[in-house]
């Protein structure tokens, strides 16, 4: 039998000779490999149970229920604004107002102060890019035109911001801006 305390015996090394190196075969301590073999059973078991395999529902489950509990709690703004409410709003001067300020917090950056278009369109003038009523309005500003950089605000604004600020920009059209943007879209007169 041979001594594993002993490294000159012959009979643990290996063969093979690199640059005149001998390599002295030394085994992995048993604790070692019975560890490794118990984490790659773990691995497996983990991998399968998102498919509900083994106790509980699983993570995929566990997230579908997370998220419908979020959902719940924080319903998304998709309406797609009434037209009737949209418009008593345009014809309320506090609401109007209301939108007023909105609109130099979030917008006033890209369509200016007055609305006559700085990176976003000009919104006084009778052209129109993306429809022509005050729902249109309303969904253009809730769903964004992400392709042209404006964001979708319906995730950002509270839905009675949502009718303000559509409500002042429906009554920008046909003011005077200072530095009017040229227009763009199709002329529609209302």
């Amino acid at each position: 039998m041979s001594n594993p305390t002993n490294p000159t015996e012959r009979d643990r090394l290996l063969e093979h000779s690199y640059d005149g190196i001998q390599e002295y075969d030394n085994p992995m301590p048993q604790w070692w490999v019975i560890t490794f073999w118990i984490t790659i059973a773990f691995a497996i078991i983990y991998y399968l149970n998102p498919w509900n395999f083994g106790t509980g529902s699983g993570s995929v489950a566990e997230y579908e229920k997370d998220m419908a509990a979020f959902r719940a709690a924080h319903p998304a703004n998709t309406g797609g604004g009434d037209t009737r409410t949209l418009l008593a709003a345009a014809g309320r001067r506090e609401d109007v107002a209301k939108g007023q300020r909105v609109w130099a917090a979030r917008c006033a950056a890209c369509h200016g102060a007055d609305g006559g278009g700085l990176i976003g369109p000009n919104l006084t003038d009778d052209a129109w890019l993306h429809g022509e009523t005050i729902g249109d309005i309303y969904a253009t500003v809730n769903n964004g035109i992400l392709a042209k950089g404006m964001p979708a605000w319906g995730k950002l604004l509270k839905p009675d911001e949502m009718e303000h600020v559509v409500a002042y920009v429906w009554t920008l059209q046909g003011t005077s801006p200072a530095k009017p943007k040229a227009a763009e879209g199709v002329v529609v007169k209302r």
